[in-house]
């Protein structure tokens, strides 16, 4: 036996006997699949040993402390710093069980901890156990979305939730496909959008077709310019239609816009209309939207639902997204808002069969026609991936355990946090809130330290204000209480961008929001 081989059946607990046998059985074809078989049985068990230990590990430290008040959000490092005390290397001869554990315990530590009730740094955050668990589950199972074949429960698991979430939307007789992010969902609306315009395209590519554009807000998600990049339109070809005080785009200026592009000579082939954008969470009007596109014939419609989309499981918020019957397609992130486990997105289009036209490659040796079950339960051809995770478990999982109603109670208790946050910085000296009356759960705010308060807001004093939120950011994440976001908009400088998506976020942690800000910033 190698060296290697004596140590792993070492650490595995081989018997002397055992690696004799193994090592006298490499001579001739018969003995190196025995010898190979003892150690690999012998490496399995030591595997399972490595999970009943390590489970308890991540139950405690990761999941139970992780998710409460009282521990940090993060312990910062910088990368030099994580290098000595991370042993990442990688390396020729195996690692113990005990080493393996520590190494664990370590990732864990010095990982953001996105189930903290203190965690609004994305949007994103918290851990739901029944989502964990169809996680787990789904890991354990290890397979493929594309045929019906190699993942019988969880085609119809899709076919299911597909349905729910195609009746709230308003597409009853549509059709959807679970993608790895809401820009790729996006970018599923670009290719349909083109080919709808274009049938040919599929097979002749662009050569001969006209210039093409698409229209979005400003405000919009970038992964449109990067979606029309990739599949040959042009960033160029990405036209923005300013905005509204509150960030929304607007029917008059998105029809001004579409004019504009035609009279250049270029095809306007999708509008996108965004459902809770991602700094100040403004919604699109759609019905506005929706009857500028019809005057436009042949515009697709697509809305970019990934994080305000969930307003549609509250019949108290739907309102928000008013008119989404009358569009073409939609992006879903209930990694978002509902609280799925990263990653769990989902596209949706109102023509049914439309996906698999535009996508489908006709693969005989997975998609076979002659199979003997019900071959239309394959639907690996609808989409751009071939093999495709299973996202479906998780959401299904805290769908079941929760039913839409408690999903419905969680999505309102963020926008009620987010009302209470925004009357708290009213009220509180020294904040002042981008928008008064913010329409999803992005509250977005300056915080003006004592020394700038009262001061003539001249250039320079909007120069020392652009300052503030980076320090007091840094300082939050050297301490570990707290993450929120920051950025510039437009004229905007620097600004904090609060997002509240934990459902487990009470009113006492916005307060902690407002006095942590304040006593990390009283002395810049």
């Amino acid at each position: 036996m190698s060296s290697t081989e004596n140590h792993f059946a070492a650490r595995a607990g081989v018997s002397n006997g055992a690696q004799h046998a193994a090592s006298n059985g490499t001579h001739g074809k018969q003995g190196e699949d025995s010898g190979h078989t003892v150690l690999h049985k012998a490496g399995m068990e030591q595997g399972f040993r490595f999970l009943d230990d390590v489970v308890p590990i991540i139950l405690q430290e990761a999941l139970r402390e992780g998710t409460s008040a009282d521990s940090k959000v993060v312990e910062f490092k910088h990368p030099e710093e994580l290098r000595n005390i991370l042993d990442l290397a990688l390396t020729n001869t195996p690692t113990n069980n005990d080493k393996l554990l520590d190494l664990c315990r370590q990732i864990i530590r010095y990982s953001v901890k996105t189930g903290h009730p203190r965690f609004f740094n994305q949007l994103y955050g918290g851990i739901d156990q029944y989502g964990v668990a169809g996680a787990w589950l789904t890991e354990s199972l290890n397979t493929s979305a594309y045929t019906f074949e190699v993942a019988p429960v969880f085609t119809m698991m899709e076919k299911a939730v597909m349905e729910e979430m195609l009746r709230l939307i308003g597409f009853p007789e549509g059709d959807g496909v679970f993608c790895p992010g809401g820009s790729f969902s996006n970018i599923y609306a670009l290719n349909l959008a083109r080919f709808r315009a274009f049938p040919d395209v599929k097979r002749t590519g662009t050569t001969g077709l006209p210039v093409m554009c698409v229209l979005t807000s400003d405000k919009s998600h970038y992964s449109m310019t990067k979606g029309a990049a990739l599949i040959g339109l042009g960033s160029d070809n990405v036209v923005k239609v300013k905005t509204d005080s509150a960030g929304r785009m607007t029917g008059p200026a998105l029809h001004a816009a579409l004019c504009e592009v035609k009279a250049q000579g270029r095809v306007p082939i999708l509008v996108n209309a965004t459902a809770g954008t991602t700094v100040l969470g403004s919604y699109d009007p759609l019905e506005e939207v929706a009857d500028v596109c019809a005057r436009h014939e042949g515009v697709w419609l697509h809305v970019d639902g990934a994080w305000g989309g969930s307003a549609l499981l509250s019949p108290r918020l739907s309102h928000k997204m008013a008119g989404l019957e009358r569009c073409d397609s939609m992006t879903w992130n209930p990694h978002k808002m509902m609280g799925a486990p990263l990653q769990c997105s989902i596209f949706f289009t109102k023509y049914k069969g439309l996906l698999e036209e535009c996508h489908s490659a006709r693969a005989r040796y997975l998609f076979q026609q002659d199979k003997f079950y019900d071959v239309s339960y394959d639907t690996g051809d609808k989409s751009l991936q071939c093999g495709r995770k299973v996202d479906v478990l998780k959401l299904w999982m805290m769908w079941k355990a929760k039913g839409t109603e408690q999903f419905a109670r969680d999505v309102e208790h963020l926008f009620h946090c987010a009302q209470y946050l925004v009357k708290k910085l009213k009220t509180t000296q020294g904040f002042r809130l981008i928008t008064e009356e913010p329409e999803c759960t992005n509250v977005c705010f300056w915080f003006i330290p004592p020394s700038l308060r009262g001061q003539q807001e001249t250039e320079e004093w909007w120069e020392k204000l652009s300052k503030v939120a980076p320090k007091i950011k840094q300082r939050m994440v050297e301490e570990g209480t707290l993450l929120i976001g920051y950025q510039p908009d437009g004229e905007r400088v620097n600004f904090f961008r609060m997002v509240v998506s934990n459902s487990s976020a009470t009113l006492t942690d916005m307060d902690f929001v407002v006095s942590e800000i304040a006593r990390l910033g009283k002395d810049l």
